[in-house]
């Protein structure tokens, strides 16, 4: 019996590494796979066997069996066709099993042996370089997974490729990353008629990272606001990019291997489910919050959505993490995103206006705000009134200042917390600051204080909420250039803190 171990990525952002083992042994000629492989995987041998057929390959008249160790780990898809044709075609000798022994291998195979593209090709590039291995997948994939640049990848278009490569008759060279795609889509603040409070609470959710409640009658340009805010916040940086990128290409939503420098924005329906928001499904997939990590995760008709979804989401606020967790997997996904939340002020949107205001104020307004929960409402740091904008405003030409002008600010502020928090990697903007690090860097001074307790006292704040409130005010004075946090950075935080639902 011959037998050989091979390396195949298994998808997941904490990418596992399963082994491919390949044995011909006495018996009746045909193929066999053994591992909990699933229907897609069990096919493999199907695939693998008109691949070879198609290369005019015959197999030797021996049983082949492919396990896929370890065999308590259960394994999904197709992307485990190339490393099986490998394992077998080292097994019978037609390649030296000493040159694909320090490989990673993905891809589905054709019938007639075309390699065809899977997910996963970034994280699978991942594992082959902490493992210290090349990765070989197929060429639609290998601009993808050559963006991470501590290992070689080569992607042939077909097995025939592969094969050549190893024999030494036509060696494929390295593959080259794709394109940094720019985003035509980014929208101009200037565009949003009036509104100047909402544009001053979305620069400073854009400057600290810190989550905003908007609150609104239908057509306030509550959506417009938050669809203008990818524009302000900063390009990601190289880290960012590629941790988001990893996602992304779990996902399937990497295109031509490109990956873009502008943060995410995502936008689920409020029908979305549990699995949607958080992840779930076949194979664990991430979900709307793990998309959005590094950018913006934007909830529209906020009260609309399930209970069960805005409660699950207090966790991954607070640890900028979710653990997806199934009877045969426990995935663990970054979430660090921005929330911004927005609802009408009542089920029919037009409580406030005596003229259409429905008559069962105000009651509406209360049930329908009342099915967000009180620990949910108290992790966003801003809450504001998004009032209507009358007509005589519409008329009136661009005011303010351009999505540029202010992005130019956002950066500067952040370009402070980077030197701020350097010395403590866990901590990347003022949002997240806390315990002695955010009372080193946003104890305010004596009126501060006072204005702060007196307003504490007052309207019976929680101690989640006196800090937000600490947090706010020092992005409000990093905006401002102040080196300290005083009585104005503190009045204006209380007062994003004590309007919209809050009230």
């Amino acid at each position: 019996m011959v037998a050989r171990t091979y390396t195949v990525a298994f998808e997941g952002v904490e990418a596992r590494l399963v082994e491919v083992q390949c044995a011909l042994a006495a018996g009746m000629p045909g193929f066999s796979v053994v591992g909990l492989p699933d229907k897609a995987v069990s096919e493999a041998r199907e695939r693998v066997r008109a691949a070879l057929g198609a290369l005019s390959i015959a197999l030797p008249m021996k049983k082949i069996t492919i396990n896929l160790s370890p065999a308590d780990l259960p394994k999904e898809g197709s992307h485990f066709d190339l490393p099986i044709a490998l394992a077998v075609l080292a097994a019978i000798g037609i390649i030296p099993p000493e040159d694909i022994e320090d490989c990673v291998s993905i891809g589905e195979l054709s019938l007639d042996g075309r390699l065809i593209p899977v997910v996963g090709a970034l994280p699978s590039a991942m594992a082959a370089a902490e493992a210290g291995r090349a990765l070989i997948c197929p060429a639609a994939c290998g601009s993808e997974a050559a963006w991470v640049g501590a290992t070689q990848v080569f992607a042939p278009s077909t097995l025939d490729a592969a094969l050549r490569h190893f024999t030494g008759q036509s060696p494929l060279p390295p593959a080259r990353p794709g394109e940094v795609t720019p985003d035509p889509s980014l929208r101009d603040l200037r565009d949003v008629k009036g509104q100047e409070r909402a544009k001053r609470a979305l620069e400073i959710a854009a400057a600290g990272r810190h989550h905003l409640f908007m609150v609104g009658p239908p057509g306030a340009g509550k959506s417009m606001l938050a669809a203008r805010l990818p524009g302000i916040l900063p390009p990601l940086n190289a880290a960012e990019a590629l941790e988001t990128s990893m996602i992304q290409s779990l996902a399937g939503l990497l295109s031509d291997g490109g990956i873009s420098r502008t943060r995410p924005f995502r936008e689920p329906h409020h029908t979305a489910s549990t699995a949607a928001m958080i992840g779930g499904g076949r194979g664990a997939r991430p979900g709307e919050i793990s998309l959005a990590h590094n950018g913006v995760l934007f909830m529209d008709e906020f009260p609309e959505f399930a209970r069960t979804v805005l409660d699950t989401l207090r966790q991954p606020i607070e640890t900028g993490e979710v653990v997806v967790a199934r009877a045969n997997a426990h995935v663990r996904y970054p979430c660090r995103f921005l929330l911004i939340a927005a609802a009408n002020p009542c089920k029919c949107g037009h409580f406030g206006d005596a003229a259409r205001a429905c008559s069962r104020a105000p009651g509406c307004a209360e049930d329908y705000l009342g099915r967000i929960s009180g620990p949910l409402m108290d992790r966003f740091d801003l809450r504001i009134e998004v009032p209507p904008v009358g007509f005589a405003d519409l008329d009136l030409p661009a005011s303010g200042d351009s999505s540029a002008t202010v992005a130019a600010r956002v950066a500067a502020a952040r370009a402070v917390q980077n030197a701020r928090f350097s010395a403590h990697p866990a901590t990347r903007t003022n949002a997240e600051a806390e315990g002695a690090i955010l009372e080193q860097i946003a104890g305010p001074d004596a009126e501060g204080r006072d204005l702060l307790t007196r307003a504490a006292e007052r309207f019976g704040l929680s101690a989640r909420a006196y800090h937000r409130i600490l947090r706010v005010a020092r992005t409000v004075a990093d905006l401002d250039g102040s080196e300290h946090v005083r009585k104005p950075h503190l009045a204006e935080a209380i007062s994003f803190r004590l309007t919209g639902a809050a009230g």
